[in-house]
């Protein structure tokens, strides 16, 4: 065996960005940051890690908070239970981080991918970390063909990444192994020249490298319909909370109603049955954008938005969960990434 460890931290010293969570111990700090690049490039999360621990600089300040002011400093990151779990976890905490692996595993939200990079960068503790950058990295140096979203894959790369660290420096190791697949072997036509591994590494030997690492068949995306109404009412708009069970939970929206395809506003008001309180029969529908194409992981959504306007004295039963808004605190509200383009585009928010 070559010495991988060596070599990986050698050039990770010479070539590592300057990120705010590599200058930190504090495992709160380093969860933060964590969590947040789960799903997010360095680039997105950044700004967001910057805003987020500058408002909750502590398990307490975080837990102190409220839903709506952490999903509001998270708009626009999606993946939204994220969030809801950092919430939640911080309020388990009673103010102190844990300090054991068990501890941190435990956590709502925490895997033992997350874990183990806590652990290891926060307390120097022995745990390999393997994340999408890592699976590649290792797929394509030793040429390991098992898909790395199998269970067996899982397993096998995981105990690759173990038997490679370098237990004196676990954190410092691990690190490495996840800059080298962010910045040198990226996904797509990485620049070979310029990798210390180039000399060991059976995919570039093989003119594998692009079809490594192997991954199990994509999941087909769905297709969703919204139409959003925008109820004005005076000088606000109707808007409720999304409930638990779909996407977005937590997050505010308007008055919304589901077809299987794009349809015309008559066709829509025939669907508001849930909001017929709300948006009297002989409303004027009035068309203000889209279909705005938005993709989500497993989902693509299409969605319009229209507007009604409500007399000032309406007075009939509002649907559950829904409360009047001021134009002016509109912004102050977390909603959905595709809600906030449609109102931006329409000069609503």
């Amino acid at each position: 065996m070559f010495p991988f460890s060596e070599i990986l931290i050698a050039w990770y010293d010479q070539h590592k960005r300057d990120l705010p969570w590599r200058h930190t111990k504090d495992p709160y700090l380093i969860w933060i940051s964590e969590i947040i690049l789960q799903q997010t490039r360095v680039a997105q999360g950044l700004a967001y890690y910057n805003r987020f621990v500058h408002s909750f600089p502590s398990p307490s300040a975080l837990a102190a908070a409220t839903e709506d002011e952490v999903l509001k400093l998270w708009q626009g990151l999606g993946y939204y239970s994220r969030a809801r779990n950092l919430h939640a976890a911080a309020k388990s905490m009673n103010g102190v981080f844990p300090s054991t692996y068990e501890g941190v595993l435990a956590l709502q939200g925490v895997g033992p991918y997350t874990a183990a990079a806590i652990c290891s960068f926060a307390y120097n503790m022995p745990y390999a970390v393997v994340d999408g950058n890592v699976y590649r990295v290792l797929s394509r140096i030793f040429g390991v063909e098992t898909c790395i979203d199998s269970t067996r894959g899982k397993k096998e790369f995981l105990a690759l990444a173990q038997k490679l660290m370098d237990p004196r420096r676990p954190g410092l190791f691990n690190q490495a192994m996840m800059e080298l697949g962010a910045i040198q072997c990226v996904p797509s036509s990485p620049d070979c020249s310029l990798c210390p591994m180039q000399p060991h590494c059976v995919a570039f030997k093989k003119g594998w490298v692009n079809r490594l690492p192997q991954k199990a068949a994509k999941t087909q995306k769905t297709e969703r319909f919204f139409n959003y109404i925008y109820v004005k009412q005076s000088s606000g708009v109707w808007m409720r909370k999304r409930p638990a069970g779909d996407l977005w939970q937590g997050l505010y929206e308007l008055p919304l109603i589901e077809t299987s395809k794009v349809v015309c506003s008559s066709s829509i008001l025939s669907k508001r049955k849930a909001y017929k309180s709300l948006i009297p029969s002989r409303a004027k529908l009035h068309f203000l954008s889209g279909p705005l194409k938005h993709e989500l992981s497993h989902r693509t959504i299409y969605a319009c938005l229209y507007r009604i306007e409500l007399e000032e004295d309406f007075s009939g039963p509002v649907p559950e969960g829904f409360c009047w808004v001021e134009d002016s605190k509109i912004s102050q509200y977390p909603v959905s990434q595709l809600l906030h383009r449609l109102l931006r585009k329409t000069h609503l928010l």
